[in-house]
C-alpha cells in the first residue's frame, strides 16, 4: 500500500498525483492521510475549533480523493482521518505502507514538511521509503538518480531506485562523488591515492553490477564526480524524475542521523527525492 499525507495545500496536491501514479505503476492500493492536530487550540478561547477541523479535514480528503480518480481511475483509493500530530501520524501509518509520500511545504497540518521538522522526522524514523515531492510541474526527464557509495547503507536506495527506473521505463543514473581526505594521523604514512581511488570505485561497481543483475532491462548511467555528495546529487536532480538518496537514521534518535546529505538534499534538491533508510 502506498500512503499520502495531505493537508490541503498545494504541494500536497502534487504529492497525491505522485502517489497516484505510482500506485498505478506498483499496483497497489493507494489511502490517503489527513492529520487532525489539535492541539494549537485545546484552550477555551476557540471552542467550536475542533469541529471545524474534522470539517475541513473531511473536504481536504474528498478533494484529494476526486484527484486521484480523474488521474488514475483504475487505482483502488481510500481516505483515513487521524487525530495526532502530522509527524507521529505518518510515523505510525508508514507501519503499513510500502510508500509513504509527502508533499515538500504545507498550510495546514503538514506546514513546512520539506525544510522543518515533520519530513526530517518522518524520513529519520520510518521503515519504509519516504518521497518528498515538491509543487508544480516539471518535464518528464525519463531518468532517475540514486546516490551510490561504498558503505553497505547505499544498498535498499540501489534496489529502491533500480525498481523505479524499470517501472518507468526510465534511465537509471548512478552518481559518486567522493573527496578523499587524508586523516592527519595519515600525514608522515605512505598514501596512495589512486589505489584508494581504485579499491573504492570497485567496491562501488561491484554494487551496482548486484543490483543490476536483478534489472537487466535498466539502462544504467555511471557518474564519477569529484565533489560533495549534496552538490552531485542536486546537480544531477535537475534533470531527473526523481532522486533517491540512503539513510542511516536507526531507532530514536532516527531524525538525528539522516545525514547531512540527506538534509541538504531535501533542502537544495529540484526534483522529488526519495529517502530509503536501512
Amino acid at each position: 500500500m502506498i500512503i499520502v499525507g495531505v493537508d490541503g495545500s498545494v504541494t500536497a496536491r502534487a504529492a497525491v498525483e505522485w502517489a497516484a501514479n505510482d500506485a498505478f505503476r506498483m499496483r497497489l492500493p493507494l489511502r490517503i492521510v489527513h492529520a487532525v492536530d489539535r492541539t494549537p487550540y485545546q484552550i477555551s478561547k476557540f471552542p467550536d475549533r475542533p469541529d471545524a477541523l474534522l470539517i475541513e479535514g473531511a473536504r481536504t480528503l474528498r478533494e484529494a480523493e476526486a484527484l486521484v480518480h480523474e488521474r488514475r481511475p483504475t487505482v483502488e483509493v481510500t481516505t483515513r482521518q487521524v487525530e495526532g500530530t502530522p509527524a507521529a501520524v505518518l510515523q505510525e501509518q508508514a507501519k503499513e505502507a510500502t510508500e509513504l509520500v509527502i508533499g515538500s511545504r504545507g498550510l495546514g497540518g503538514f506546514a513546512g514538511a520539506l525544510l522543518g521538522s515533520v519530513s526530517a522526522h518522518v524520513a529519520g524514523h520510518a521503515r519504509c521509503p519516504v518521497v518528498v515531492v515538491l509543487g508544480g510541474h516539471r518535464p518528464v526527464y525519463g531518468e532517475v538518480v540514486v546516490g551510490v557509495d561504498d558503505s553497505p547503507e547505499c544498498e535498499p536506495a540501489l534496489a529502491y531506485a533500480f525498481e523505479q527506473a524499470a517501472l518507468r521505463g526510465a534511465t537509471l543514473r548512478a552518481v559518486h562523488a567522493w573527496q578523499l581526505l587524508v586523516p592527519a594521523f595519515a600525514m608522515d604514512a605512505p598514501y596512495d591515492v589512486d589505489e584508494l581511488r581504485t579499491a573504492q570505485h570497485k567496491v562501488v561497481g561491484d554494487r551496482l553490477e548486484a543490483a543490476h543483475a536483478r534489472y537487466p532491462q535498466v539502462t544504467v548511467v555511471e557518474s564519477d564526480v569529484s565533489a560533495t555528495p549534496v552538490d552531485a546529487l542536486v546537480e544531477a536532480s535537475g534533470r531527473a524524475d526523481l532522486l533517491v538518496v540512503g539513510s542511516h537514521g536507526r531507532g530514536a534518535l532516527g531524525s538525528m542521523l539522516l545525514g547531512s546529505v540527506s538534509r541538504g538534499l531535501l533542502h537544495h534538491a529540484h526534483c522529488p527525492v526519495a529517502v530509503v533508510r536501512t
